[in-house]
């Protein structure tokens, strides 16, 4: 994390530093905004999901879903379930 007023005293030297990974950035001990490279910009824009609500289902969707089985490896986080 980094203030708004060093950011602005070392705008180059952040620059540099946001390409290797995401820099938060203060202002009154707040986090405000995040610099990140336009890479890993993009790459988190690849990775958005578009919501979809139930009526954007077909039957066979839903039929898959469930008939759908988690896998065995998934019986590690049971104890996260709530009974």
């Amino acid at each position: 994390m980094i203030s708004s007023a060093d950011f602005q005293r070392h705008f180059g030297r952040y620059q540099d530093e946001a390409i290797k990974a995401p820099l938060a950035i203060t202002r009154n001990g707040r986090e405000r905004l995040v610099l990140l490279s336009v890479e890993e910009y993009q790459r988190m824009k690849r990775r958005s999901r578009q919501v979809m609500g139930i009526e954007d289902f077909t039957p066979a969707d839903l039929d898959a879903i469930l008939q759908a089985e988690p896998p065995p490896e998934a019986a590690a986080f049971d104890h996260e379930c709530s009974t």
